[in-house]
């Protein structure tokens, strides 16, 4: 049996998501892309955040936190999602 993969997203009331499946439906393929969109904008952050944190107000970097704060969320989502769909040594 496969394991379910853990989306990259949550339901509407918060919970995880998981997809049962073999991974290669139009679900799968839209879990990949988020995942590709969440780590290319954790990346510009984190580029951003380098670039900037010597100029930047008390109000804006209260902003880059929170955003950089979503992006580690996001990342941390992606690793855990890749984990838990990864082959299992027998």
């Amino acid at each position: 049996m496969k394991t379910p993969r853990l989306l990259p997203w949550a339901g509407p009331d918060g919970k995880p998501c998981y997809l049962i499946g073999d991974g290669a439906g139009r679900l799968a393929r839209l879990a990949d892309r988020v995942e590709t969109v969440q780590l290319g904008l954790a990346r510009q952050t984190l580029e951003r955040a380098a670039d900037a944190l010597d100029g930047l107000s008390h109000k804006e970097l209260r902003v880059l936190a929170g955003q950089l704060s979503d992006a580690l969320r996001d990342a941390l989502l992606i690793a855990e999602c890749r984990a838990s769909s990864a082959p299992r040594g027998e």
